[in-house]
């Protein structure tokens, strides 16, 4: 035992004196600065030994990602969010930013996906890969539930993982040879993936605008509608209504136009009616309400806003058997492929809830979520209309646009910010004609939005 003792001790003798000689050298080698005892704390600070350059490879960015500008909006705003928390820790932030849900989804919905869920665990109720396209029932209820007055069947139906990730889907399908228009202001997903797709030139910053993309200005001198006159010829048009961000919905005779101005030019429309259910009037909730529209027109939508699938992600897109290249392929044969390629369908999980969502009990749970938030809405709009703002959207729409004339929309971001501790979007984001602009989403807690207007009294009053 003496002997193994020993034995340890000249071994860990040995590894000290080793380290310590090798340390001693390196550190010699590091310039290690020893402060005087006077300040009470010994730091050790070494000089950092210059980096190899890391390995590279041959390979050439997508020159189209290097064309976008800093971050995407949204990401962007969460980063400003973040600076300020570690600024102000103490701070009660609400967010009437980004446009998320905060709701609860309504149990009959839940119940469904938890039961779809269950059943995974079973041998009779488990299911591997579903059909890209959707499941047929689903297909079916969608197409019953929002389309039956305009004749649209399931097969013209396409189930995906929400709105956002059909526009990127239908920009791989029309390719880099098009040209675009979007609404100034409008979502800033079209423009992105416009970029990537490389269908643009690059950033004008005199303008703030990408080359070869067609701004159509949407003001409150016009209604939010674009002068289609003024618009140039273009292969895609995106168009959102209720409009994100300017809550603004457009009327029959509007869109009547808009699928004339299609037609005349041989255009397709991309109808983003992610907010339809908001609307309140006689709106048009689709596109193919209007004549002529199955012949020019692609709608997306997305059960996030309505059930508070933002984070199960689940939505579709309308693409009519009518709808033709100018070679007469139907566009609807070309995006199944797109979809058969990239995509393995949405989850069965979220697709059980959406079934349950277009229930007459989950439908009618939609609804009073909807209007939880459209009465959010209303009291923002009362507290800035109170404030002498011009305030436009929010009737149709969970957002509402607000008016600052003269000034910067980032720096309007800024001050309420930095004052009310309220989160909110510069319009400024959405395109340049949103300028001096800023977006107040509806979608918050109620004691949320009360305090957040309450904060907007004391800074604005």
């Amino acid at each position: 035992m003496a002997a193994i003792q020993q034995s340890l001790s000249t071994s860990i003798s040995s590894s000290a004196s080793t380290f310590l000689g090798q340390n001693k050298l390196r550190f010699r080698n590091q310039n290690v600065s020893m402060p005087g005892k006077t300040s009470g704390i010994v730091r050790c600070v070494a000089t950092p030994s210059t980096e190899k350059t890391s390995y590279k490879t041959q390979v050439s960015r997508n020159e189209n990602l290097a064309k976008l500008q800093a971050g995407y909006l949204f990401p962007e705003i969460a980063r400003r969010r973040s600076a300020h928390m570690l600024k102000h820790p103490d701070a009660q932030i609400i967010s009437l930013g980004i446009g998320d849900t905060t709701e609860p989804i309504p149990e009959v919905i839940t119940s469904a996906m938890a039961k779809r869920a269950h059943e995974l665990s079973t041998l009779n109720g488990y299911s591997g890969y579903g059909a890209e396209q959707g499941e047929k029932q689903l297909r079916a209820s969608i197409a019953s539930t929002y389309y039956a007055n305009v004749g649209l069947e399931e097969d013209e139906i396409f189930v995906s993982d929400g709105a956002k990730s059909d526009i990127s889907r239908l920009q791989v399908l029309f390719g880099s040879n098009v040209s675009m228009a979007v609404q100034d202001p409008s979502y800033p997903a079209y423009v992105d993936s416009s970029v990537i797709m490389g269908q643009t030139g690059q950033f004008q910053k005199d303008v703030e605008k990408y080359g070869n993309i067609a701004y159509m200005r949407c003001t409150p001198e016009n209604g939010f509608f674009p002068d289609l006159s003024s618009v140039p010829r273009t292969d895609i048009i995106f168009f959102c209504s209720p409009n994100n961000p300017t809550g603004s919905v457009a009327s029959r005779e509007q869109l009547t136009k808009l699928v004339q101005f299609a037609k005349d030019n041989g255009s397709i429309i991309v109808y983003d009616s992610a907010y339809a259910m908001y609307i309140c009037d006689d709106s048009p909730k689709s596109i193919f309400e209007i004549p002529g529209a199955k012949e020019v027109a692609i709608e997306v939508s997305s059960f996030s806003k309505y059930a508070g699938f933002t984070g199960v992600r689940l939505g579709w897109t309308a693409i009519p058997k009518a709808l033709l290249y100018s070679d007469g392929f139907p566009v609807a044969k070309d995006f199944n492929r797109i979809v058969c390629t990239s995509f393995n369908g949405a989850s069965n999980i979220a697709q059980a809830g959406g079934l349950a969502c277009l229930s007459p009990d989950g439908f009618k749970a939609m609804m009073d979520v909807v209007g939880y938030y459209k009465e959010n809405t209303q009291i923002i709009m009362d507290t800035f209309n109170s404030l002498g703002y011009k305030v436009y959207g929010g009737k149709n729409a969970p957002y509402v646009w607000v008016h600052f004339p003269g000034r910067s929309s980032w720096e309007v971001f800024s001050e309420i910010l930095e004052k009310t501790h309220v989160v909110t979007t510069p319009g400024s984001g959405f395109g340049p004609g949103g300028e001096g602009f800023v977006r107040v989403s509806a979608f918050g807690h109620r004691e949320n939005v009360i305090e957040a207007c309450r904060r907007f009294k004391e800074l604005y009053k």
